[in-house]
C-alpha cells in the first residue's frame, strides 16, 4: 500500500479549502488581470496561476499580501467551506507522528493526531506512545476541558493531584483537565493509549 508523506499530507489538507479557487473567484470579481495582481502584491503571473490552480500552495505572508490587496481577511480563504454532513476518514498512513514538544530531546511522549481532517470538532482524539521516561524528566501540563485516556498496550504512570495511578492495558481514566498531571511510560516497551479531550463546559 502506497501511503502520503507529511508533506503531501499537508497539502491534501490545505487543499479541502480550496484556496486557489476563493483567489481566483475574488480577481475576476474585481476585474484584476494576474499581470496587475502580481504588481500589487510582488508575485509572479505564472506563481499566481500556479495558486489559482492549486498546484502550489501560498505562505501565510503572500496570502496575508494578497487579502489586503482584496481588503478581506484571511479567514476569507480558510471558511466557508462546501456544507455536508461532517464526516471525516483518517487513514493510518496519513498521519503524522509529533514528540509532546518539538525541542524535547527526551519526549515525555509522541502523540497522533486522529481527527485532524475533521472542522468545528467538539472533542480531539489521539493516539499516543508513552517511552520508558525517568521520573526525573516527566513535565506535567494542563489544559481545559476533560480528558479521557484508554491503555491500549503496556502500563503507564499519571500523575494527577501529587498521585501516582499506574494504569494498565484495559485500564482508562477519566478527569479535569485544569488539574496538572503527567504522564510516564514505566516499562521497557513503550505503552500505547488513545486520548479524548474535549472543551469546557460552559
Amino acid at each position: 500500500m502506497i501511503t502520503e508523506d507529511s508533506d503531501a499530507t499537508i497539502r491534501r489538507v490545505l487543499a479541502s479549502y480550496e484556496i486557489g479557487a476563493k483567489l481566483r473567484r475574488l480577481r475576476l470579481r474585481k476585474k484584476i488581470a494576474l499581470v496587475d495582481l502580481g504588481k500589487h502584491t510582488g508575485l509572479s503571473a505564472s506563481m499566481l496561476s500556479q495558486l489559482e490552480n492549486g498546484r502550489a500552495i501560498p505562505t501565510l505572508p503572500t496570502l496575508a499580501r494578497i487579502a489586503m490587496v482584496f481588503d478581506v481577511g484571511l479567514d476569507h480563504f480558510f471558511g466557508g467551506r462546501r456544507q455536508r454532513p461532517l464526516f471525516a476518514v483518517v487513514r493510518a498512513g496519513d498521519r503524522i507522528r509529533f514528540p509532546d514538544r518539538p525541542d524535547a530531546t527526551t519526549p515525555n511522549y509522541y502523540f497522533e493526531c486522529l481527527a485532524f481532517g475533521a472542522q468545528n470538532k467538539s472533542l480531539q482524539a489521539y493516539l499516543a506512545e508513552f517511552p520508558k521516561v525517568a521520573d526525573e524528566h516527566v513535565r506535567e501540563h494542563f489544559h481545559e476541558g476533560a480528558e479521557f485516556i484508554h491503555v491500549l498496550e503496556g502500563t503507564l504512570s499519571i500523575r494527577f493531584a501529587d498521585e501516582e495511578h499506574l494504569l494498565r492495558a484495559g485500564d482508562s481514566a477519566y478527569f479535569d483537565g485544569l488539574e496538572p498531571h503527567a504522564y510516564r511510560g514505566v516499562t521497557k516497551k513503550p505503552a500505547r493509549a488513545l486520548i479524548v479531550t474535549t472543551p469546557p463546559r460552559i
